[in-house]
């Protein structure tokens, strides 16, 4: 015979209220008053017998039963959440709407699309590219690829996929590329540097993380957007700064050099989705991407 589940509400309550870590804002996100949460939540532990948080300061904090059904609440109600609103909203057979910088479109995204095509087909996936600042929070997106610096907002699901490391690159067509080879890293604080305006943290993140003293950087030409700083740094007008994963393939066929390699920063690169309207299929795409990352050559 089938065990009886508890209350759909009190589940309901629980879920928010363990995801968020607060009473206060899941009755927020379920529109209700912080006694209402509060009276679901014990009558869940009444029906299970047992306590499921336990006071933490001015906070709370999970049991070990509560994490235990965390864990399982939370898979059952984004799935749910999931296939209902793609019932409700039509979206069964609608594209799947992915929100990118164009560079990272451009240089990462594109040349694996036609194999990330066969084998999520049921993605229909539709991409919107961006150079200015991204809004994952904007209508019509499923979801957002980007890199950003935790913490995460209450409202996101966020997939973190790879942490960010950045590394100067440059052409072996440039000037001073065969002195640049054998150099230290220092040797960059004497050059004029290609910078974009829309990372102007990029250069200072990598001096520091090479011991180096940021204020002494000199930089040279100056470009809107990432894209277009790296097709300089292609075409041998400089060196440039980078996210690894936009190099990668120009590394590997030797279009870019990057001698003194690439330093972590607190971003990481993660795919964002709209909690309360969560598709399903975003789960699959962290995935896929993840494993791409992880080393997959493009096809």
């Amino acid at each position: 015979m089938a065990q009886e589940l508890p209350p759909l509400n009190a589940l309901r309550a629980f879920e928010a209220a363990a995801r968020l870590l607060s009473i206060s804002q899941a009755a927020a996100e379920l529109h209700v008053t912080h006694g209402a949460v509060s009276r679901q939540i014990r009558a869940l532990e009444e029906h299970l017998g047992l306590s499921l948080f336990s006071k933490d300061g001015r906070g709370v904090k999970l049991t070990d039963a509560g994490l235990r059904l965390r864990d399982a609440s939370g898979e059952a109600f984004e799935r749910l959440r999931g296939v209902c609103g793609e019932l409700k909203q039509g979206r069964a057979d609608a594209p799947f709407v992915l929100g990118c910088p164009g560079s990272l479109l451009a240089r990462w995204f594109i040349p694996r699309l036609d194999r990330l095509n066969r084998e999520l087909p049921e993605l229909r996936l539709q991409l919107s590219a961006s150079e200015g600042d991204l809004d994952p929070r904007r209508a019509g997106l499923d979801a957002t690829l980007w890199f950003a610096e935790p913490p995460w907002p209450a409202d996101m699901r966020v997939y973190e996929l790879a942490e960010e490391c950045i590394g100067p690159v440059f052409s072996p067509r440039y000037a001073r590329a065969a002195e640049l080879l054998s150099a230290p890293a220092a040797a960059l604080l004497q050059q004029p540097l290609l910078h974009t305006a829309s990372r102007p943290q990029a250069w200072p993140q990598w001096a520091r993380g090479q011991g180096l003293e940021a204020a002494q950087l000199q930089l040279g030409q100056g470009f809107e957007h990432l894209y277009y700083l790296l097709e300089a740094a292609v075409a041998g007008l400089g060196v440039a700064i980078a996210p690894e994963p936009l190099v990668a393939d120009e590394l590997a066929a030797g279009r870019l050099l990057a001698p003194w390699g690439f330093v972590a920063t607190p971003a990481r690169l993660a795919l964002w989705v709209p909690a309360r309207n969560a598709d399903s299929r975003a789960q699959r795409l962290a995935a896929w991407l993840t494993e791409e990352l992880q080393g997959a050559a493009p096809a």
